[in-house]
Parts: C-alpha cells; sequence; structure tokens
C-alpha cells in the first residue's frame, strides 16, 4: 500500500452507526454533498429500476483514472450504502485524499432499490437472526443485477439482462475503470475477498483489516467448491465457466443451474481490478479456528448434504400443497419457485463431494462453523421467503385452506429453526467497524489498481 494514503488513520474517519440506511436515506445524502460540493461533485442518473426508481451516480473529482464503486448489488446487503456516502463525503471534504488516490469517482447509491425496500424492515435492528429472517428478502438469481450480465459457455447462454445491469454495465463502458467494487457482505463467521486477479502486496492489507476489529478471517466452506483460493479468506472471484465445468466433471447437468455472469467477468475487458469484501454481521472464533472438529470431513459434508436436503424436502412440499391456489406473482414468490429447487442440487453436489477420496481426511472447526452457518442461512432464508410469499396471498384475500394450512405449519417451523440459530453463540458486529473494514478494503484495493 502506498503509505501516503494512510488508509489505517483514514478508518478512523468512520463515524458510529446505530442503523442501516435506506435507499431514501443514501440517495439523499449524495444528493446533499452534490449541492453543496458542486465544483467537484455531480449527481446523475444512470439508469432505472424496474418499478421505476433512479439509479443514481455521484461523480467526484477530475482525475484521468477512473474507479466505480457501487453499492447495493444483492438487497439484503446494505452495509454499502453506509461505505459508498461516507466515501463520498471523504472525498468531496477531503482535497488531499483525492489527489492521493489518482482516481475520478462514480459511486452508485444503490444497484437495486426494488428489492433492497422489502429488506428495510430489519435495517433499524433488533440485529437478531430471527427479526433479520423475518424481513429478509432476496430476489431468484435471475432478477438480480449482480448475476444477470451477459454469458455465453458451451451450452449455456444468457442474454437477459436486467435493466439495472444494463445501467451498470453502461457505466463500466462509459468510464473503462482502473477499479471496480460492488459492496458485497455476508451474514456470519468471518471476513472474506474476491479479487479478479492475485496481488499479493494488496493481500497482506486485506488480511489485516478485520483484526483490527476483532473479527477473523473466515477460515471454512467457500462459497462454492469450484472458487480457487489464492491464500487465506482471499479468493479468486467465481465465474460461471468454473461452476460449469465443475459441475460437468462431477457427472451433473450444469446447464438447469447456470445463468448470468458477474460484474467481475464483465470488467476483464479493460483490466480492471475487481475487489469484493465479505463482511458478516455475526462473528464467533470459530470461523477462523482451523483445528480439528474430531470428526471427518466426508462425514460431516454428508450430514450436510442431508440435511440441506430435509431442508428442500419440507420446504418444497409446502410451496407444491399450495401451487393451485395461489394468485400473486410476487417476488417472494418468484424466489422461492427459484430457490427452492436450487437446495437440491447444493445437496446433490455435496453428497458427490461426502463420496470423494479427498474429503476423507478431519474437518476442521471453521469447516464445522461455516456448514453449520451455511444450513441455517438456508432455512431462515428461503423459509422466510416462502412464509412471506404465504402472508402476502392471505394478505390479498386469498386464505384457501391449504394456503392458511401451509402457512400455519411453516410459521411454527421458521420459529423453530429461528430460535435455534438465536441460540448459536455470535457476537454482533458493530455497523461501524462493518463499515470500516469495507471502507478500509475499498481504499486499498484502489491503491493497488
Amino acid at each position: 500500500m502506498r503509505a501516503h494514503w494512510g488508509v489505517l488513520d483514514e478508518l478512523d474517519s468512520v463515524p458510529s452507526y446505530d442503523r442501516f440506511a435506506t435507499v431514501d436515506e443514501v440517495h439523499g445524502r449524495l444528493a446533499a454533498l452534490a449541492e453543496a460540493h458542486p465544483d467537484i461533485a455531480t449527481l446523475r442518473r444512470v439508469g432505472t429500476s424496474r418499478l421505476g426508481d433512479p439509479l443514481m451516480c455521484l461523480t467526484v473529482g477530475d482525475a484521468p483514472r477512473h474507479a466505480i464503486v457501487a453499492a447495493g448489488p444483492h438487497p439484503n446487503e446494505p452495509i454499502g450504502g453506509l461505505t459508498v456516502t461516507h466515501l463520498a463525503a471523504r472525498l468531496c471534504a477531503d482535497a488531499g485524499l483525492r489527489r492521493a488516490t489518482g482516481y475520478t469517482w462514480h459511486l452508485v447509491g444503490c444497484l437495486d432499490p426494488d428489492g433492497t425496500r422489502l429488506n428495510e424492515g430489519w435495517f433499524a435492528g433488533p440485529f437478531t437472526r430471527s427479526h433479520y429472517a423475518a424481513h429478509f428478502y432476496r430476489p431468484a438469481p435471475d432478477e438480480q443485477v449482480e448475476w444477470t450480465f451477459p454469458f455465453a459457455y458451451k451450452r449455456c447462454y444468457f442474454d437477459r439482462v436486467l435493466p439495472e445491469t444494463q445501467a451498470l454495465m453502461r457505466l463500466i463502458d462509459d468510464v473503462r475503470p482502473a477499479f471496480f467494487s460492488t459492496l458485497h457482505n455476508g451474514e456470519s463467521g468471518g471476513v472474506f475477498y474476491y479479487l479478479n486477479r492475485p496481488v499479493p502486496a494488496l493481500h497482506a492489507v486485506l488480511a489485516e483489516l478485520p483484526g483490527r476489529y476483532g473479527v477473523p478471517l473466515h477460515a471454512g466452506e467457500p462459497e462454492h467448491p469450484a472458487v480457487r483460493s489464492f491464500e487465506q479468506a482471499i479468493y479468486q472471484a467465481p465465474t460461471m465457466e468454473d461452476a460449469y465445468d465443475y459441475m460437468e466433471a462431477n457427472g451433473q447437468d450444469p446447464v438447469p443451474h447456470i445463468g448470468g455472469a458477474a460484474s467481475d467477468s464483465y470488467i476483464k475487458k479493460y483490466g480492471t481490478l475487481g475487489l469484493t469484501a465479505e463482511i458478516p454481521y455475526w462473528t464467533d472464533p470459530s470461523a477462523g479456528d482451523t483445528s480439528p472438529a474430531g470428526r471427518s470431513y466426508r462425514e460431516l459434508i454428508g450430514e450436510h448434504a442431508e440435511r440441506v436436503r430435509e431442508t428442500h424436502d419440507v420446504l418444497g412440499t409446502t410451496l407444491s400443497a399450495v401451487a393451485s391456489d395461489l394468485v400473486t406473482r410476487s417476488p417472494f414468490l418468484r424466489a422461492s419457485r427459484a430457490f427452492i429447487p436450487m437446495l437440491a442440487g447444493t445437496a446433490e453436489t455435496d453428497a458427490l463431494r461426502a463420496a470423494d477420496p479427498a474429503s476423507d481426511r478431519p474437518a476442521t472447526v471453521a469447516e464445522e462453523s461455516s456448514c453449520r452457518d451455511g444450513l441455517s442461512s438456508a432455512r431462515l432464508r428461503f423459509g422466510g421467503i416462502l412464509l412471506r410469499a404465504l402472508a402476502g396471498e392471505l394478505a390479498i384475500g386469498n386464505g384457501t385452506p391449504a394456503i392458511r394450512a401451509a402457512h400455519g405449519r411453516l410459521a411454527e417451523l421458521h420459529a423453530q429453526w429461528c430460535a435455534e440459530s438465536d441460540r448459536v453463540p455470535a457476537r454482533v458486529i458493530p455497523i461501524h467497524d462493518l463499515v470500516a473494514i469495507q471502507y478500509g478494503a475499498v481504499l486499498a484495493g484502489a491503491a493497488h489498481a
């Protein structure tokens, strides 16, 4: 890291927060900065969401190199709304910081305002997993901004690009950034990062940041077994080509499971450095514990496959029981129809991994922890989305006996899953710390592009 950036000193500029910012609050803060600093900042509309919300971008500075930082690529990931507005405020206020970076910054407030509004019920807390699950929403994969870039590989072809994705593509093509970051975050465990190419000097900085706030680096399972690691908690950004080849090598048909590409793939043509910092809301020391768990990895993954399959069966049966009575096409229902079958695919993949001779080794505590958290996340997320879908049917008066019965059964089961999750020891990471880690990662990444 170039010393004159003073990244660690910059972390001290992050204020305290007691809640996450809504879409309107993020856009309001960017607009206020543009009004207060008309000589260096310009706010413009770069696109429109599917429901008609503007996609706003604040451009700060006039340097020859360009950087894009975009918040809200997934609507249940609001850390970036605070990170991007803090970055914007610091760039507007500090001419020295602008000069030191050497960039013109393009800061997008929220890439998925429609979906983010469906999560705002938990943004002010309480920050329990059960409250989060009750107000959680994640779009179906073909409705996600980050996973609907054009893709063509072997037998797969995807071109159903969303308007929000098209807006981001236009911005990328217009400015051809040297540095690019969409602001994601995880849920529980440790911090990890994605880079679209290895940058060893940057790895060291990224690995140091979480420890400043007592958060471990992730040492458990990667998000997908096809993901390659540069070193602990720093991964090669996943590609759909890698996912396709992995499934094909396992004897699975990739076509039903592969959709669009991600922004990491789109920026390759410009030689752009892409960085994603994944910071969890909850953590505990087990996330970074590489000591033996007292069981084999084969047993751990096999058991995980069984429990994911059980979750699929329960949710799938619930959805099938009401299928003929449903009258809406709510985003919750569309997401349920997409994600529940994906659980079966996850279970199949894990069962195949359990049968692999390479799995005949000791499991670590971190791997056991990430499997536990992954199962809990699937239950709380997808059970919660289906529960909101059924509640929506009831809210419009479609209370058929099948829907009422399914809603009651699922509500009871989901409450049990939430209670189990809330009993797992975990520390709620202060929002200040979440923003500081992400802010530091963005500054460090930009310094190394």
